[in-house]
């Protein structure tokens, strides 16, 4: 006899065919779990759900505290260091969060009537939906995707936003039986810990509707631009028809038949369970789609100045790093975006604006040469300042033509290179003399004292072997003075102020360059060229031409640097952040990351010799003339710091301080470093500084250097 003439067996919702009885016999053991869920879901509401622990069923009902108090997807937002001026925001999700009184009956009666019209008499399951689906679908390859409850899709919502990974955004959704008797089992305990108005609230403020709007409350604004409250039954049907999904049902970018036909289902539903009558069906039905699209206010811009988008983009570098918040970038990512963190930055807003001004007064946003600067403040490595005068932004279509070549530029004046913090493609720029003083704080350290005493002349024919090239003396490393009235008897105080190459070449060969390059790691700086980190790890007591800074560096690095100066030779690594408020409350404090990385009086000492280049004039000994007096000159309180130039002027540099700020400022053209900066814009970083320091002491004036008791003469 074949299959199709034997008896067809039979149940209260059809006959079972001889397919699905095959895969019915292939499925007992997941249909036997299945079956325990389902019969807790015939108890009466009010029956209690804990015996089923008893039974050997705890993995089904392990309910995560997630599903009952939900970290709902929360934009972070990323304030200034005064904790009230927002920079940033951090979301990818626009959402509008709603009490239940907030939410009109049309939605709620819309949602269950279509969704899950025995919602407010079942137990989180319903167990007719549940048996209808175990063996109509069975024969399909063992997956069951109907009879969702409205409890059991806020269950998946939450899993799947609360999912840290794709793998585990998949798990969440994945078409299996074992993915759907565990969803159950959620279900049937949270309806023990929930409201059912409460589940309703949650689920409304979380489901998607498409076009970028999550929650009903974003909804309403997205395709109506209306409050929930004054929504019609027509446009609340229209609403909770997206569910389903909706790309397919999409008035707006996708089809206006299927989203009139699928909202015409909807009411008719309403009709059905008794919502509305059928002449309400009928006059609901008669409206127009009657749309009023508004953009969705997306929370994933970042920064909301582009004054603020460098310090915004590294601080989310930063927080990516932080192992504390999850076990890869991913997870630190989705945290930052999803958590609702109220966070709170270095970023002096006062400063920053300052500091903009003062390098927009130099070059202009549009010009092919950036010039930038970062302040650090000793003692915390609180990044206070990151300004250049370029618009943080991806949108390349308005820079500026390479006239080389026609082909735009990657930098001018819209760019996303970290130009000021560096990074494995943005190596940073030759610092040039503001390198001088690594091989000063190493002299210091062997104790030679400030007046150590060289004579120094125009070229020097060093014992550092190099190849050909204009600083070559045959095969040995000859560099020249900036002029050749640089020549006589130096020490640190006249060498630093002055500049004088040749005296810290001959400094250098007498305490070992690679004392100076261990000096330079040990202040965080950074080799991130490969062709100088082959020399500092292959043959740091040969790399000569280091000491007057050949070597590729970046502002942030400078700036944390010399900030270990006027903190009295204490080193703390950079960080963007000094709190950050949790969405259930907690507080996290970032300690900074801080060490004594040169004594006291060698800090104290380099300090003294440090105040001759800006005009203030040393403590403790004689300056003659320094390379940046207009700096003292604008700063009305102690000021100290270091010009840097490079070699046919491919770069300019500054960096300077004052007891309470540390600033490094840069001129260069990143996208071709061959295109030398020129005399005309040689003083930029330093009249830069000088007004940004000048701003900083007005704002914090206090403090002054401690003159060295040690390594004066």
């Amino acid at each position: 006899m074949s299959d199709s003439s034997k008896p067809v067996a039979q149940t209260w919702f059809g006959p079972i065919t001889a397919v699905q009885r095959r895969a019915m016999f292939a499925l007992v053991p997941v249909a036997v779990a299945f079956g325990l869920v389902v019969g807790l879901a015939f108890l009466p509401v009010t029956s209690g759900i804990g015996g089923l622990a008893k039974v050997g069923s705890e993995a089904v009902l392990d309910l995560p505290d997630e599903l009952v108090l939900p970290p709902a997807p929360e934009a972070s937002t990323l304030y200034a260091s005064d904790g009230k001026t927002v920079i940033a925001t951090f979301g990818d999700q626009y959402r509008v969060q709603l009490e239940y009184d907030q939410i009109p009956d049309s939605v709620i009666q819309a949602l269950v009537a279509t969704e899950d019209s025995n919602f407010f008499e079942h137990n989180g399951v319903d167990p007719e939906g549940v048996m209808r689906a175990l063996v109509t679908n069975i024969a399909d390859g063992g997956t069951s995707e109907g009879a969702s409850t409205i409890t059991m899709q806020y269950v998946r919502q939450v899993l799947s936003y609360t999912a840290t990974t794709p793998e585990e955004v998949a798990a969440a959704s994945e078409v299996t039986i074992d993915r759907k008797v565990k969803e159950m089992g959620y279900a049937l305990a949270l309806e023990e810990e929930m409201s059912k108005e409460d589940i309703l609230t949650n689920y409304l403020n979380t489901v998607y509707f498409g076009n970028g709007a999550y929650g009903i409350g974003a909804a309403a604004q997205v395709y109506y631009g209306k409050v929930p409250a004054d929504l019609t039954v027509a446009e609340s049907a229209m609403l909770v028809g997206l569910i389903q999904s909706p790309s397919v049902y999409d008035p707006i970018n996708g089809s206006s038949e299927a989203a009139l036909a699928r909202r015409n289902h909807v009411v008719n539903r309403m009709v059905d369970v008794g919502y509305l009558t059928s002449d309400e069906g009928e006059t609901a039905k008669a409206e127009d789609l009657n749309l009023n699209p508004q953009e969705a206010n997306n929370t994933s811009g970042g920064a909301i100045d582009s004054d603020y988008g460098f310090f915004v983009d590294y601080f989310e570098k930063w927080w990516e790093q932080q192992e504390d918040f999850g076990d890869s970038e991913e997870v630190r990512k989705a945290r930052l975006y999803r958590g609702g963190y109220e966070i709170t930055s270095t970023l002096n807003v006062e400063l920053q604006d300052a500091s903009q001004e003062a390098i927009e007064n130099q070059l202009e946003t549009g010009s092919e040469y950036a010039l930038g600067s970062v302040v650090v403040e000793p003692g915390t490595g609180a990044i206070e300042v990151m300004a250049v005068n370029r618009n943080y932004s991806n949108d390349v279509s308005d820079n500026g033509p390479n006239t080389a070549n026609g082909d735009y530029k990657g930098s001018y004046p819209n760019t996303t290179n970290p130009l000021l913090s560096g990074n494995a493609d943005v190596n940073g720029y030759q610092a040039g003399s503001s390198f001088k003083m690594f091989t000063m704080l190493a002299a210091l350290e062997a104790g030679m004292p400030l007046d150590t005493t060289i004579y120094s002349p125009y070229q020097y024919t060093s014992k550092y072997i190099v190849g050909d090239g204009e600083a070559a003396c045959g095969n040995h490393w000859c560099p020249k003075n900036a002029s050749q009235s640089e020549v006589g008897n130096y020490n640190m105080w006249t060498g630093f102020g002055e500049s004088v190459n040749t005296y810290f070449v001959q400094l250098a060969e007498r305490v070992g360059v690679d004392k100076a390059i261990d000096v330079a790691e040990r202040l965080g700086i950074k080799f991130r060229n490969q062709q100088d980190l082959g020399h500092v790890e292959n043959n740091p007591e040969s790399f000569g031409p280091f000491v007057l800074g050949v070597t590729q560096t970046t502002p942030l690095d400078m700036a944390a640097a010399y900030a270990a100066l006027p903190a009295d030779g204490v080193y703390c690594k950079p960080t963007p952040v000094t709190s950050a408020l949790t969405n259930s409350g907690g507080m996290i404090a970032f300690a900074s990351e801080c060490d004594q990385a040169v004594s006291v009086e060698v800090a104290r000492a380099a300090v003294d010799a440090a105040r001759c280049p800006t005009g203030y004039g040393a403590a403790e000994g004689n300056c003659t003339w320094g390379t940046a007096e207009q700096v003292s000159a604008a700063v009305d309180g102690p000021v100290a710091g270091k010009t840097g130039t490079t070699d046919s002027n491919s770069t300019n540099w500054f960096v300077g301080f004052t007891p309470n700020a540390a600033a490094a400022a840069f001129v260069a053209d990143p996208d071709s470093p061959q295109n030398y900066v020129g005399k005309s814009n040689l003083g930029k970083p330093a009249n830069a500084v000088a007004d940004i320091l000048a701003a900083q002491w007005e704002i914090n004036g206090e403090g002054d250097f401690t003159p060295p008791s040690e390594l004066v003469h």
